[in-house]
């Protein structure tokens, strides 16, 4: 990754100690959006490698991967697919069940948000133990989509989620990563 933005994005990245619990450095990405500099840089730079394949879908996780995701459909002239937490999404869909870093949950999203063999890309805000993400790429490849790649601003490398995404056989990108996290 180019180092200017590197290091734009350490400054802008703002790190929130013991939060949601003792011990935890949360990464506020919020910070970031609201520099609108910064967040340009960063939408193009998740953008730039998918320009002129054919994409047909972004899918953001909810919540901040809907903000990077929507921005990132718009650049890529692609539709965009909300992924979301149980019980928020209306008509017919396909859920499943997910660990994380502090406990379980479940996401959902519409079964007709993709179609068979569609290239979607995977967007949210951060990757740490992948549990969210690998749920997305579950569904996704449940409903039949070509997962061609998940991005994500900031990396936490130590706790294992971009592997856990490649044994999938999906591509990661991400542009910032926070060691012993």
């Amino acid at each position: 990754m180019e180092e200017s933005l590197t290091k734009e994005l350490s400054n802008v990245i703002r790190a929130i100690q013991d939060y949601p619990k003792p011990g935890i450095v949360f990464r506020d990405v919020t910070t970031l959006l609201q520099d609108a500099r910064a967040f340009r840089r960063s939408v193009d730079a998740l953008v730039h490698p998918y320009i002129g394949i054919g994409l047909d879908q972004v899918a953001g996780i909810e919540a901040r991967g809907f903000i990077l995701g929507g921005a990132i459909a718009h650049q890529l002239t692609a539709g965009f697919i909300p992924v979301r937490k149980k019980g928020k999404l209306p008509g017919e869909k396909v859920n499943i069940a997910y660990s994380l870093e502090y406990g379980v949950d479940e996401m959902e999203m519409h079964r007709d948000a993709v179609s068979p063999g569609d290239k979607v890309l995977l967007v949210d805000d951060l990757i740490a133990t992948g549990g969210t993400a690998e749920a997305a790429v579950k569904l996704l490849k449940e409903l039949g989509a070509d997962v061609i790649a998940a991005c994500f601003v900031i990396d936490l490398p130590d706790l294992g989620g971009r592997k856990k995404i490649e044994s999938h056989g999906v591509p990661v990108r991400t542009l910032i990563e926070f060691e012993g996290e």
